[in-house]
């Protein structure tokens, strides 16, 4: 099979139409996003336990640790447990999406929203007060926004992301969504067209 393949001059990741798989880049990237995730969330529990703010940038950026049992911004706590379970099912649509990409930006901005989706369901399933019910460890604060973490922060830059593919018409599979001829108005000077 190797042989017919390289004799076609295709690797085993391209598909039918020989377009290349990106599911090696989609996961690369998410579970990048986890490991920095994991690993900041880590740093923040143990050198900011029991410590008020501490300023990194004065007035600019600043570190809080805060456990999180709701939503993004503190928003839904008291539904942690189904919080979890749409997370799950985000995660799964994701990878079942994740087969049919072919285009590197979408690629990259679901990778970016799925590794923050796992970041932060990790804490839910793992974290006190336990399983299903975890909160989340948020510790990055800058002003006037609520405390936020590495993985909040890339779910909304995967978010916008997407928006922006979304309004340039750039579709899963790397082509471009088909554009709506604009119909020119009739008028005096023009004729019916017919």
């Amino acid at each position: 099979m190797h042989d017919v393949q390289a004799a076609r001059g295709t690797s085993l990741s391209d598909d039918r139409s020989g377009r290349r798989s990106l599911l090696p880049l989609l996961l690369g990237v998410a579970t990048a996003v986890v490991v920095a995730d994991v690993l900041t969330k880590r740093l923040a529990a143990d050198r900011l336990s029991g410590r008020g703010t501490v300023e990194v940038i004065d007035g600019v950026l600043s570190f809080r640790l805060v456990r999180n049992p709701g939503a993004a911004f503190g928003m839904a706590a008291g539904l942690t447990v189904v919080l979890t379970l749409v997370a799950v099912v985000v995660v799964v649509v994701m990878l079942r999406v994740a087969a049919r990409l072919r285009s590197v930006g979408w690629a990259i901005a679901l990778a970016l929203v799925l590794g923050g989706a796992v970041g932060n369901l990790l804490d839910r399933l793992f974290r006190d007060p336990g399983p299903l019910r975890g909160h989340v460890v948020d510790f990055i604060e800058l002003p006037h926004w609520p405390v936020f973490n590495v993985a909040d922060s890339c779910i909304v830059t995967g978010g916008l992301l997407m928006v922006l593919l979304s309004l340039r018409g750039v579709q899963y599979d790397g082509t471009r969504a088909a554009q709506e001829p604009v119909a020119e108005p009739e008028g005096p000077d023009r004729p019916a067209q017919g």
